[in-house]
């Protein structure tokens, strides 16, 4: 009988063939422990997508799987379809324009391999900014370990949504690929949710991925995010649109769970909103206090750490901001404890 490989490498992949070409070479763990699955989303880009695959698949030692959806699926649905094609013992998701961290594999294949019970590895990973500056977002100064329940949920949340690198069992989210949260672009949380109050969890302590300061986002394009995202831009509406989703999943949970975690998450999440606030900030005073408006709206503006982002962006601006954030991080050599 054929042995599951440990991880299966899952590529949501839209229209950044040269993207997806510099993840692919940055693959360097043993054939034995991975295996890569690709959905392209029927992007303008396809053939060309098809072909960088194809080579690869020609020339690397990988099992490798390419589908090509017959429509453009949209980022949620589109992680559903590449966990179905899957057959490793646990899912790493993979952004198309982020890349491994070298040799980094191997070592989470086997963390995984040595705590199979586990049903959620949250990873450390690196931000490199268009200054060259590198931004290491380390949660936690060593590997932690987590028991399963509404603590471990809060915890975990905010810290998993960045996708590169989330890792989570496969066998325990084969019945949790709902449709209620199509358009969120946020479908990893609610497994993340799922998963943490049902199995014990981690932190692994080795940055696993690097994503970089550039590209266009393509959200919008699917039937399901046409009416709440615009194609490559981050607009206003865009952004609120988006923070909505975290807690049209924590409301289902509490519901589904009885637990009241949104509040407890939407002030986690306000300790640490500069980065969503810094985005907005580039487009100008007035675009950034429309934004700050709307926040308040949803309720974010509950701690004194949102209201000294949103000061020192209005006083120093993004560029100042940024790197003093960086600087902070690079000392304290993990992000702080807020």
């Amino acid at each position: 009988m054929k042995q599951s490989k440990t991880i299966s490498i899952c590529i949501p992949s839209y229209n950044r063939p040269k993207e997806l070409l510099r993840l692919l070479k940055s693959i360097d763990a043993s054939e034995k422990n991975v295996e890569i699955i690709i959905c392209e989303d029927n992007s303008p880009k396809r053939a060309e997508i098809e072909e960088i695959v194809n080579f690869y698949i020609s020339t690397s030692s990988y099992t490798v799987k390419l589908i090509l959806n017959d429509e453009n699926l949209g980022y949620d649905k589109n992680l559903k379809a590449v966990i179905s094609h899957a057959s490793g013992k646990y899912i790493v998701f993979m952004g198309d324009d982020d890349v491994f961290v070298p040799l980094a594999l191997d070592k989470l294949a086997a963390f995984l391999e040595a705590n199979l019970s586990l049903g959620y590895v949250l990873k450390s990973h690196v931000f490199q900014h268009k200054s060259g500056k590198v931004e290491p977002f380390r949660y936690f100064s060593e590997t932690r370990f987590f028991n399963a329940g509404e603590e471990t949920f809060i915890n975990l949340f905010r810290k998993s949504v960045f996708i590169s690198g989330f890792t989570i069992k496969r066998d325990y989210i084969q019945n949790l690929l709902i449709p209620n949260f199509d358009g969120t672009l946020l479908f990893q949380l609610y497994l993340l949710a799922e998963v943490s109050l049902n199995h014990n969890c981690a932190y692994f302590d080795v940055p696993l991925t690097k994503a970089y300061d550039e590209g266009i986002p393509f959200f919008g394009n699917s039937e399901t995010e046409r009416d709440l995202y615009t194609p490559g831009t981050i607009t206003i509406e865009n952004s609120i649109n988006f923070l909505t989703g975290f807690f049209k999943i924590t409301k289902f949970i509490d519901d589904k769970y009885q637990l009241n975690s949104t509040q407890k998450i939407k002030v986690d999440m306000s300790k640490y909103f500069y980065p969503s606030l810094a985005i907005q900030r580039e487009k100008g005073l007035r675009t950034f206090f429309r934004y700050i408006k709307e926040l308040n709206k949803i309720g974010f503006n509950c701690t004194l750490y949102y209201y000294f982002y949103a000061l020192s962006l209005v006083i120093c601006g993004k560029k100042v901001c940024d790197y003093m954030i960086v600087r902070l991080k690079t000392i304290l050599g993990k992000t702080p404890v807020l």
